[in-house]
């Protein structure tokens, strides 16, 4: 049985993460907030809890967005340190160009969204929320952000062989699996499928980056039927 590691899991487990929800994972789940009954506190910049390359897989939704940008190197770091030699990290987190996007047609406070939390405005998703916030959870402040290549490029410089992801159509968010080792394109899309929906990502095509980030030509950009 393979091991993952479940960051910033809040009161969620994996029966709620496609890909991780069956017999073949067994999960740890790790938070800053001993109040969801985490196995380890910590947080994303200071795990050191978590044994150096004892995970076959690192799963992170939305909570790098809670951490400074100049701390985000240190994070990815982390996940780099605590994954097996063939690990993967499977990571989701609010598309900032998308966001902006409804911010530039001035509906910066309308709701476009219904989330378990309530309804979700483009303000909630740049600053965080701010019901829970205002409830006294600081945790869930936003601290920073990603555009695509933004978090491609982070994952390049974090050491990481080969990333595969994209934006999506319908969640206003980005998706994205890092692989510690280099594999080839048959593998990366076999072990990546079934964790984010990449049936939905932006004009039906997805990302396959084996070195620096798509601006600079080295991502096959692949168009799914």
């Amino acid at each position: 049985m393979k091991t993952f590691l479940h960051v910033g899991c809040g009161p969620n487990d994996k029966s709620q993460i496609k890909g991780f929800n069956n017999n073949s994972w067994k999960e740890i789940r790790f938070d800053i907030d001993k109040n969801v009954n985490p196995d380890i506190v910590g947080t994303l910049t200071d795990m050191k809890l978590v044994e150096t390359g004892s995970v076959d897989a690192v799963y992170s939704s939305h909570n790098i967005e809670h951490i400074y940008p100049h701390e985000v190197r240190i994070a990815l770091k982390e996940f780099y340190r605590v994954l097996k030699d063939d690990g993967i990290v499977v990571i989701t987190c609010p598309d900032l160009q998308a966001v902006c996007e409804i911010v530039a047609k001035d509906k910066l406070l309308e709701p476009f969204y219904e989330s378990p939390a309530g309804q979700i405005s483009p303000i909630d998703v740049l600053f965080g929320h701010r019901t829970l916030i205002a409830q006294g959870n600081e945790y869930m402040a936003h601290k920073g952000g990603f555009t695509y290549s933004v978090l491609n490029t982070a994952f390049f410089e974090a050491g990481f062989k080969a990333r595969y992801g994209g934006r999506s159509q319908d969640s206003w968010d980005l998706f994205l699996v890092a692989f510690k080792q280099k594999k080839s394109e048959e593998e990366i899309i076999k072990i990546a499928d079934p964790f984010p929906p990449f049936k939905n990502l932006e004009l039906g095509c997805y990302m396959l980056c084996f070195s620096q980030s798509f601006q600079n030509f080295n991502c096959l950009i692949k168009f799914r039927s």
